[in-house]
């Protein structure tokens, strides 16, 4: 990864703003600008703040359990650690670096810490900036190497649900299913899963982010199966719907409801056509056959260094797409007392359409 022409764009971005330098406190931020792999246990408890000035060497701020860790991860950075709290630590850098006008992120940031930053740097002069998006910006277009990356980790997800696929009647409750896919994704080298493996039986189907319990699996009825993992630090997301026996006649049309919704809206999907106008094509599709009212959420978003990021396939939002963004499309059906369809796979955006990063077809055997 070319961190120093990251770095370079975001000081660029720095000075047009007038502001002397960022506080980086969102983990994929830090790791997208300096590689540094540290997690948080929680917003209250960082592993580390990497400070960017509009000009000169960028530093990562730590304590003593991330010293060695930052410093293999990023040598581009210089590590510093702080014995006193981070805020004394500032307070001997930021006039060392010439920083009078310090940006932070605000859509992550504590309330309390900023409260508490604002009221101990302004004492001596200094200008706390709130600035939103400044990085995450930035991560939305990606380059070879993370559309790389990112088809490596979509591939493994792929070979993780092939694994389990083949065996699903060897596990009797969706606890039981979503285990043996946490567990294929380590063995297989994944980082970790980008999000809680989501697996839904029956009437569970009816709740978009259903947590997998003791419910056994119904024969049958709906399944739906949504995972993700990290590879290299990058993500994948992918939800597959089917039937563990045989489907009902009302499953087989709302399947391929979905299916022909979610065709549509990757019709749709290409650089400079408005996020809200690719929600609508698929959802027009829902719509006009009745089911409006059991598709209430996003047809996709943004993926990359977080399973979640910009852009939204929203339709509350008139972004534009842009070539090399990464999105989702995934349109869902959700009944209550009957249960959920959703079908999803990764797209890179291109000027004349997109690349579907997704290889398994083993959900348009319905």
């Amino acid at each position: 990864m070319d961190y120093q022409k990251r770095i370079a764009k975001l000081q660029e971005k720095l000075r047009r703003k007038k502001v002397d330098g960022l506080l980086v406190t969102k983990p994929e931020n830090r790791r997208y600008l300096c590689g540094y792999r540290g997690g948080d246990h929680g917003i209250n408890e960082t592993s580390g703040m990497l400070l960017v000035p509009a000009s000169g060497k960028v530093h990562l701020l730590t304590d003593f359990r991330f010293k060695l860790q930052a410093e293999q991860e990023s040598p581009g950075a210089e590590v510093v650690i702080y014995k006193k709290g981070v805020l004394r630590l500032l307070g001997q850098l930021l006039p060392d670096l010439a920083v009078t006008s310090l940006a932070f992120e605000s859509n992550y940031t504590l309330h309390s810490f900023a409260d508490r930053m604002t009221t101990t740097l302004t004492k001596n002069g200094m200008k706390i900036v709130p600035t939103d998006g400044l990085v995450e910006t930035m991560r939305e277009i990606k380059d070879e190497e993370e559309i790389s990356l990112i088809r490596s980790a979509v591939r493994l997800n792929e070979e993780v649900f092939a694994e389990i696929h083949s065996t699903l009647a060897d596990f009797p409750t969706e606890i039981d299913i979503a285990l043996a896919i946490e567990t294929s994704m380590r063995r297989k080298g994944a980082e970790r899963p980008s999000f809680d493996t989501i697996v839904a039986s029956g009437k569970n189907g009816a709740l978009p982010h259903a947590v997998p319990g003791s419910s056994p699996v119904e024969k049958d009825g709906s399944l739906t199966i949504d995972m993700g993992l990290i590879l290299d630090g990058y993500c994948s997301d992918m939800t597959r719907n089917l039937v563990v026996g045989k489907p009902s006649k009302r499953y087989l049309e709302l399947h391929r409801l979905v299916r022909k919704a979610q065709l549509a809206g990757i019709a749709a999907v290409r650089a400079g056509v408005r996020v809200c106008d690719a929600d609508k094509a698929a959802r027009d599709v829902i719509v006009d056959a009745g089911y409006g009212s059991y598709f209430g959420h996003s047809l996709g978003h943004g993926v990359g260094l977080a399973v979640h990021e910009e852009p939204r396939l929203s339709s509350r939002s008139n972004k534009k797409l842009k070539a090399d963004m990464i999105v989702t499309v995934e349109p869902g059906i959700y009944i209550p007392g009957w249960g959920g369809i959703r079908l999803e796979n990764m797209f890179v955006v291109r000027e004349d359409g997109c690349e579907n990063l997704n290889n398994d077809s083993t959900w348009l055997d319905i």
